[in-house]
């Protein structure tokens, strides 16, 4: 603001600071490549929000885009905390686990997973994706298919 519109303005014509709309700003630099910026973005957004499990499940994806796994499964699993139907957590969380070597709770968040899948059209895939690494699992532990 100018010192001229300052002078004129009283006190109650002050202009309020706008709250900065984080989570935009982090889906806008990720989409851009700058990971790290959309993982502070998504930080403040959270701090905002804190029980916010669509916030949790960003941050945890930027984090595995970064190679931080340990971290964004802690992400996923606040998100599962705050709402255990939380199919792209449960999703997210079994694949982060697999990279550890954990295939026992990979699965089990793959069953979640599948027992309630998004009706959405593009989701098709990802089921698809979910039962093939099920069933490689379960033949590996010998389970029945």
């Amino acid at each position: 603001m100018s010192w001229w519109k300052r002078i004129l303005l009283d006190e109650d014509d002050a202009v309020a600071p706008k709250r900065l709309d984080y989570l935009n700003e982090g889906m806008a630099l990720e989409r851009h490549g700058d990971i790290e910026g959309a993982v502070t973005s998504y930080q403040l957004a959270l701090r905002d929000q804190p029980h916010d499990v669509r916030i949790l499940q960003y941050i945890a994806i930027a984090l595995s885009k970064t190679g931080r796994i340990e971290e964004a499964i802690r992400y996923y699993r606040r998100a599962l905390e705050l709402d255990e139907n939380q199919v792209g957590a449960h999703y997210g969380l079994a694949f982060l686990l697999l990279r550890r070597g954990d295939t026992e709770h990979a699965a089990q968040h793959l069953r979640a997973f599948l027992a309630r899948p998004g009706r959405d059209p593009e989701m098709a895939q990802w089921i698809l994706h979910a039962n093939s690494t099920l069933e490689q699992l379960d033949g590996e532990r010998g389970e029945p298919q």
